[in-house]
């Protein structure tokens, strides 16, 4: 309640600054969250959820800090938000998500499915995808970029680091 009222009376200086600042914020309790069932650290062993917690904590510090100085310091004022980019990357997450294992679902009676398309296919479709929200995508240097980070990823997830990964569709 007192945080509330104390709320309706403070302007924020900086508003980007303020209201990234509690973006930030909110994103690191999202983590904290998503984290909380996983088992932390045991004596010096960590666990899986350790390094999530840890690094959401650091990130909810920072945020803390940027909507301080938003709040304290002048800085400039929110501008129009372009939606065109995060809404083709947040596609190209999900794409690739659905792509990667396949989606299998039952849409109002109706049988909906995509096979798993492998990590070639599904980088580089997810990569394409993600370039388009640019204005400035040109497609010769985005095709020799997906085909980098397709090669990249390939050698790193499977040969490297010897991930059972399917390449292509089966």
């Amino acid at each position: 309640m007192f945080i509330t009222l104390l709320g309706a009376f403070i302007i924020p200086r900086g508003p980007r600054d303020f209201f990234g600042g509690l973006a930030l914020c909110a994103l690191a309790i999202l983590a904290i969250w998503a984290s909380s069932e996983l088992p932390g650290q045991h004596g010096f062993a960590f666990g899986p959820g350790t390094a999530p917690r840890m690094f959401a904590t650091l990130l909810a510090i920072a945020g803390g800090l940027v909507a301080l100085t938003g709040l304290l310091m002048e800085g400039p004022p929110i501008g129009h938000f372009a939606i065109k980019g995060p809404a083709y990357v947040l596609t190209a997450i999900l794409l690739f998500a659905g792509m990667i294992r396949g989606i299998d679902l039952n849409i109002i009676g109706l049988p909906f499915r995509i096979p798993a398309l492998g990590l070639v296919l599904s980088t580089f479709t997810a990569f394409m995808v993600s370039i388009m929200g640019s204005t400035e995508m040109r497609w010769v240097e985005s095709l020799l970029a997906a085909m980098a980070m397709t090669a990249f990823c390939v050698a790193l997830f499977v040969y490297l680091l010897q991930r059972p990964f399917q390449l292509w569709p089966i």
